[in-house]
């Protein structure tokens, strides 16, 4: 057998023995929308896991150890997931709340706070868990708190 050969089967088995995604520990808090998407990775991770069964598994073993990871990681969020409705009107700021800051350096910022999975700053939605939610979190209108050193002022909730 061929050293060249047999290093190519390790590393192989290498890809396909992927890491577990990591859980956070926190609860695992989700808008309707973050629920919804966790539905629908749920389901795109069992096709994925369906179609690698049906496929030669030892062909591609990687493929399949990735859809058995998603699998587990989407199985376990969804089996965890805390609905948390959010109130039409909220008189602070709460998780699912849209919230509008202004900044010390006159900057303004909205943004939404939601679940960790459902979070994206690019998007402008940030996790419950993120250092500007926590600290804006029952915060009302005309409150100013500390933010990495800098002032934000809550100016809108919604």
């Amino acid at each position: 057998m061929s050293v060249a050969f047999t290093r190519e089967n390790d590393l192989e088995a290498t890809a396909a023995d992927l890491p577990d995604r990591p859980i956070s520990p926190h609860p695992n808090l989700v808008t309707a929308t973050g629920l919804a998407a966790l539905d629908a990775a749920l389901a795109q991770a069992r096709a994925a896991y369906g179609a690698a069964q049906t496929g030669d598994v030892q062909a591609d073993r990687t493929a399949m150890a990735r859809a058995t990871r998603d699998l587990r990681y989407y199985s376990a969020r969804r089996a965890n997931a805390q609905l948390i409705e959010s109130p039409p009107h909220p008189e602070t700021v709460q998780f699912g709340a849209a919230v509008t800051l202004d900044r010390e350096d006159g900057r303004r910022q909205v943004f939404r706070i939601v679940g960790e999975d459902e979070a994206d700053p690019a998007k402008g939605s940030v996790s419950y868990v993120s250092p500007l939610a926590s600290a804006v979190m029952g915060k009302g209108v005309g409150d100013v708190v500390s933010v990495n050193g800098r002032e934000v002022e809550v100016v809108e909730i919604a």
